[in-house]
């Protein structure tokens, strides 16, 4: 891969100057380089890695891992069934993977109903598939190769008389 990309990938807050100063190149080469990996598709988004355990106002929101088992569509493969199932709006990434399923989903919602709704309503009675497996996260430990520190939790001295 591209060493702007490879730094932009780790910290995409990383300044054109820096990249230059790093790869010792010119920054309007560097300002070029990157302006062409966005038209081309290559850059499609800049994104912030964010603890939300840490926000105290947020609402807690659920996000569920989903194994779907599809049957493909003659000629067409997974790709047509993958297309409708990560058109909704509740699946947040949709990717196709080796072994018993074939498509992981990550699919978020305002609550375990919501996500079971989902599942039940949506995904399962699509025509293709075959079966659903859901996991529910209940703590992220590590992200985008970042790891999330938690809130400190009440650590009361135990106390016996």
């Amino acid at each position: 891969m591209d060493e702007i990309l490879e730094i932009l990938e780790k910290d995409a807050r990383t300044g054109a100057e820096d990249i230059a100063k790093m790869l010792k190149k010119k920054p309007q080469a560097v300002k070029e380089a990157i302006k062409k990996f966005e038209k081309e598709g290559v850059i499609l988004k800049y994104k912030a890695v964010i603890n939300r355990e840490l926000i105290k106002d947020l609402d807690a929101e659920v996000r569920a891992l989903i194994e779907v088992n599809i049957l493909p569509q003659k000629d067409l493969g997974f790709d047509k069934i993958a297309e409708r199932i990560y058109s909704f709006p509740e699946v947040t990434s949709c990717y196709l993977i080796s072994g018993t399923y074939d498509l992981l989903l990550v699919v978020e919602g305002r609550d375990l109903r919501t996500v079971a709704r989902f599942v039940a309503e949506k995904l399962s009675p699509l025509e293709n598939v075959k079966g659903t497996t859901t996991h529910f996260l209940l703590r992220k430990y590590k992200e985008d190769g970042v790891i999330l520190k938690h809130k400190e939790e009440n650590k009361r001295i135990a106390i016996s008389y």
